[in-house]
């Protein structure tokens, strides 16, 4: 990346922001007007593909070709693929259990803590998780390894979290299974396979923003905050201790890995 690629990508931060800030704010309109900010799930994704498209258009002349329309095309097909799935998951239930914890507690006007708290942290995390995806739309050098390595690594994630969130849906639609652990499949390998297809997803769009170690080092703290969101943040620690009190679900993470693919200990599968 040359110095005027450098100073157009800095110039286009502040709208890669605001994009990424009219998607959650359009959901907070939402989210508000349904008495469901639960919506703020759905616009997470949205947010991504919006800001691909944003880097897309203003890289233009600036980054090769190649690989500006390869980080959009990811990236957009992950984000609305991740929102089509958390819609369709989530109609005819009411609010999240951890949107109506927090709009419960708290002083002050619950919908101001909502805008504050779930959709502009969330329009913030979007624009610093997505700087890969910005900055690989201005290098210049032709597309390479790291681009195939990313590009595999991104496909391999997004195949992951695919297959399982299909699994659990199958599984979850048979009444039979009504507070069941799901425990079969890519479940009975890692406890949270589609929070790890997720983290392969972002560390394949890191690689290709790899250009120069300037550009690599800038960027290394976004597949770190996403992979720390899911494992610590309000991914897999959260969503483990609502189930804590399920039945068998000491057994299940006594035998399952809980975030990278392992065999299951004592050879059930």
């Amino acid at each position: 990346m040359n110095a005027a690629s450098w100073e157009a990508l800095g110039s286009n931060l502040a709208a890669t922001a605001g994009a990424a800030a009219a998607v959650l704010l359009l959901a907070f309109a939402v989210g508000t007007a349904r008495r469901l900010h639960r919506t703020a799930d759905i616009a997470w994704g949205l947010a991504f593909a919006a800001v691909a498209v944003v880097s897309y258009v203003l890289s233009a002349g600036y980054g090769d070709g190649g690989r500006r329309l390869l980080v959009a095309t990811a990236t957009v097909v992950w984000g609305l693929r991740l929102a089509v799935h958390l819609a369709w998951r989530g109609r005819g239930h009411g609010e999240d259990p951890r949107y109506a914890e927090l709009l419960a507690r708290g002083r002050g006007n619950p919908q101001v803590r909502a805008l504050l708290t779930v959709y502009l942290l969330q329009a913030g995390l979007v624009w610093l998780v997505s700087l890969p995806v910005q900055t690989a739309s201005y290098v210049d050098s032709p597309v390479g390894v790291p681009d195939a390595l990313g590009a595999a690594l991104w496909a391999a994630g997004l195949g992951f979290e695919a297959v399982g969130d299909f699994q659990l849906a199958r599984f979850k639609a048979d009444p039979a299974h009504r507070a069941a652990v799901m425990d079969r499949g890519l479940w009975a390998w890692t406890r949270h396979p589609n929070y790890f297809g997720d983290s392969l997803v972002w560390w394949g769009l890191y690689l290709p923003a790899c250009g120069t170690w300037r550009a690599a080092l800038l960027c290394l703290v976004s597949p770190l905050v996403m992979t720390l969101l899911l494992t610590v943040g309000s991914g897999k620690r959260l969503l483990e201790a609502r189930m804590a009190d399920r039945p068998g679900f000491a057994d299940y993470t006594a035998r399952t890995s809980g975030f990278f693919p392992l065999p299951p200990r004592g050879g059930r599968a």
